[in-house]
């Protein structure tokens, strides 16, 4: 037994063209390892693949070449063991409307051939919230109701790996919130997580490795603390006492924009330049500061950076 949750090699797709259009591969051979007990970020711009991939694993897209195993079993000679192994969270809210998400459960749970004395359908409703919506309607509930229904769908057969994708899409503050909550103690407690989202914050905030894809490439895959070093850039906003109609002549040799008469904004090179030397230029100048602001490197700019570069722009 390996220590990956879920592995890929070489893994490719091409969908057959249309209009005689050469075809693209919406995958092209990726290679990703995602170790037992992480907490997976997937992320891409729309139609990078990361659907595809999502797919492939869950069964649902028959790669054109390459592999995939999912807790060491082949989701092709070991499809069975492989689908067991694995919960996903599409990203579409595919509930039937006339169930109510006690019954959704109960099904889903059957499917997967877990007995009725070993099902935990209330634990799992409470956990996301929905035990006091146990026997309404799914056509009753409302968008947010609806997807944690999902996440709780997904759990049923206690799978190993939890795939969430875009799970917070027209989820409230209070109930991604919640989500989070459960999903993260589910990782504590050894669930690998693979989470595909749009709000970047989410994953600098959730996930301890991210991978980037675009084009159907893999653009990178590293621990998030390594990702956000690699911008290698900082910025610090200092507001002075001192009105200034210039940038005094100690500061000119750093990269410094007079925002205001009182505010200016440096942007720097961590590995370079310490806050200790800028604070000693400002100084040397005689000015006062009043406050202080640092902004780190956030994953959206690397996000942007990798992405862009990808593309040719």
């Amino acid at each position: 037994m390996t220590d990956n949750a879920v592995q890929t090699i070489n893994l490719s797709k091409i969908y057959a063209s249309v209009n005689g259009a050469s075809p693209k591969p919406a995958l092209d051979k990726i290679s990703l390892n995602i170790p037992r007990g992480s907490f997976f970020g997937l992320l891409g711009p729309n139609g990078a693949g990361k659907s595809t991939l999502i797919n492939i694993l869950a069964g649902l897209v028959i790669p054109t070449s390459g592999e995939a195993r999912i807790w060491d079993y082949d989701i092709e000679t070991d499809m069975r063991a492989a689908r067991r192994s694995i919960g996903i969270v599409p990203q579409e809210l595919n509930v039937d409307p006339f169930f109510t998400p006690r019954e959704s459960l109960e099904l889903q749970a059957g499917l997967y051939g877990v007995p009725a004395s070993a099902r935990r359908s209330d634990e799992i409703l409470e956990a996301v919230g929905l035990l006091d919506k146990a026997d309404a309607y799914a056509r009753t509930l409302s968008g947010g109701m609806r997807r944690r229904m999902l996440v709780a769908k997904a759990m049923v057969h206690s799978p190993p790996v939890l795939v969430l994708d875009e799970p917070t899409a027209g989820v409230d503050v209070n109930l991604r919130r919640q989500l989070w909550s459960y999903v993260r103690h589910l990782n504590e407690q050894g669930t690998t997580v693979l989470l595909t989202t749009h709000y970047l914050e989410e994953a600098e905030q959730l996930c301890d490795t991210i991978a980037i894809i675009d084009h159907g490439k893999l653009i990178t895959c590293e621990a998030t603390e390594s990702l956000l070093r690699k911008l290698d850039a900082k910025e610090m906003t200092v507001t002075v006492s001192e009105d200034l109609s210039f940038i005094p002549e100690t500061l000119k040799h750093f990269n410094v924009e007079l925002k205001s008469n009182q505010r200016l904004r440096i942007c720097y090179p961590p590995s370079k330049t310490n806050s200790g030397e800028i604070l000693g230029a400002i100084a040397e100048a005689g000015l006062s500061v009043t406050d202080l602001v640092t902004k780190e490197a956030e994953l959206e700019d690397i996000f942007l950076s990798l992405t862009s570069t990808s593309d040719g722009r």
